[in-house]
C-alpha cells in the first residue's frame, strides 16, 4: 500500500500545477498550490500516508458528510430527509435556482450549500457556538481525538463574505426549511466549514464509512451502518458538485471534495482515503486529490460501482 500510495503521489503531483486555490474566502487564498498528501486507512486499521498528509486545513464542503452523519445521529433520518432530498442536480454547489423552480421548494440533496445550511440549522446546542462545540466534539471522537480544531482566520472569512450564502439561508427561511433564525443558522455552517483536519483523519472517516460505521483503528462501532450507507450513497451521486457522475465513471467509489482541498473516499471493505491538494479545478475539486484518486482506483481495483 505505501508503494502504491507514493507512485500515485508521484504520478499526481503534476496535475497540481493545472489547478488554482480557492480565493473567494479570502483566507483560503494563502494555500500553497504545490502541497499535496494522500494517506489510507486499511480494514485492519493499518494507516498510510505520504506527501503532506498530515497538513491541516479546512474541510469546507466535506464537513457536510459529516453534519449529516451527525445530525442523523442524534435526531434521525426523518429529522433530515423531511426537509432536504436526496436527488443529485448537475448544478453548481451554491446554485439557487434549484429553490426556486423545483416542484418540491426543498434543496434536492444535503450535499450541496442550500442542503447543508439546513442540516446544520438541526445541529442541537443552545446557541450556535454550542452547536459548533458539539459538532466538533462528534467529528473528534470518530477521529481519535476529543475534539477537532476550527481555523478561527477561515471561519471569519467565511462570514463576512458570504453574501450567496446569506441569499440561499434568507430564501430556505422563507420556505419555511430552516430551524432557528437565519444569521445562527449560517453561523454554525460557517463553523462547521472552518473545521480543521488531515488527510489522514480523512482516510480514517472514510474507512468508517467503508466499513458501514465500524471504525477498523479500534474495532468498535462509531456510526449506524444506515447512517454510513446513507453517506456514502449520496457522496456517490452528489459529493463532487457538479463533477460527481464522471467521477464516479473515472473512480468508481464514494467520495467527497472540498474546496480546501481535501477529498475523503470510502471504498466498501476495504479501505478509506484521504488527499489534500488546495489547487482545486474548475468544479472546485483538488487537481491532485483528483488525479492521485484516478491512479489507485486503476492500481488496485478500487472501484465498487
Amino acid at each position: 500500500m505505501n508503494d502504491a500510495l507514493t507512485r500515485a503521489w508521484r504520478a499526481s503531483r503534476p496535475a497540481c500545477s493545472g489547478g488554482t486555490v480557492a480565493s473567494y474566502i479570502p483566507a483560503l487564498a494563502g494555500a500553497d498550490p504545490s502541497a499535496l498528501g494522500v494517506a489510507a486507512v486499511d480494514a485492519e486499521g493499518r494507516v498510510y500516508e505520504v506527501g503532506d498528509a498530515r497538513r491541516r486545513f479546512t474541510i469546507q464542503s466535506i464537513s457536510k458528510v459529516l453534519s449529516l452523519a451527525y445530525v442523523m445521529t442524534e435526531l434521525g433520518e426523518e429529522a433530515v430527509f423531511s426537509r432536504v432530498g436526496k436527488e443529485p442536480t448537475g448544478d453548481p454547489f451554491n446554485s439557487i435556482i434549484r429553490l426556486e423552480t423545483s416542484a418540491g421548494r426543498k434543496p434536492f440533496n444535503p450535499l450541496i450549500n442550500a442542503g447543508a445550511i439546513v442540516v446544520s440549522s438541526l445541529m442541537p446546542g443552545d446557541c450556535p457556538a454550542d452547536k459548533g462545540e458539539r459538532f466538533r466534539s462528534y467529528v473528534g471522537g470518530l477521529v481519535g481525538r476529543p475534539v477537532v480544531e476550527r481555523d478561527e482566520e477561515v471561519y471569519l472569512s467565511e462570514k463576512e463574505t458570504a453574501a450567496r450564502n446569506r441569499s440561499i439561508a434568507w430564501f430556505l427561511k422563507e420556505l419555511g426549511l430552516l430551524e432557528g433564525g437565519v444569521e445562527d443558522a449560517l453561523d454554525v455552517y460557517f463553523r462547521q466549514c472552518a473545521v480543521s483536519m488531515d488527510a489522514v483523519d480523512l482516510a480514517r472517516v472514510g474507512a468508517i464509512l467503508a466499513m458501514d460505521g465500524i471504525d477498523p483503528v479500534r474495532g468498535s462501532r462509531a456510526m449506524a451502518a444506515r447512517t454510513a450507507r446513507v453517506c456514502k450513497s449520496l457522496m456517490v451521486t452528489c459529493g463532487m458538485y457538479d463533477g460527481s457522475g464522471e467521477f464516479a465513471v473515472d473512480v468508481g467509489v464514494p467520495a467527497k471534495s472540498g474546496v480546501g482541498g481535501g477529498i475523503m473516499a470510502a471504498v466498501r471493505d476495504r479501505l478509506g482515503l484521504g488527499v489534500y491538494g488546495p489547487a482545486l479545478d474548475e468544479r472546485g475539486n483538488s487537481a491532485g486529490g483528483l488525479a492521485a484518486l484516478r491512479a489507485l482506483s486503476d492500481e488496485l481495483d478500487l472501484r465498487v460501482l
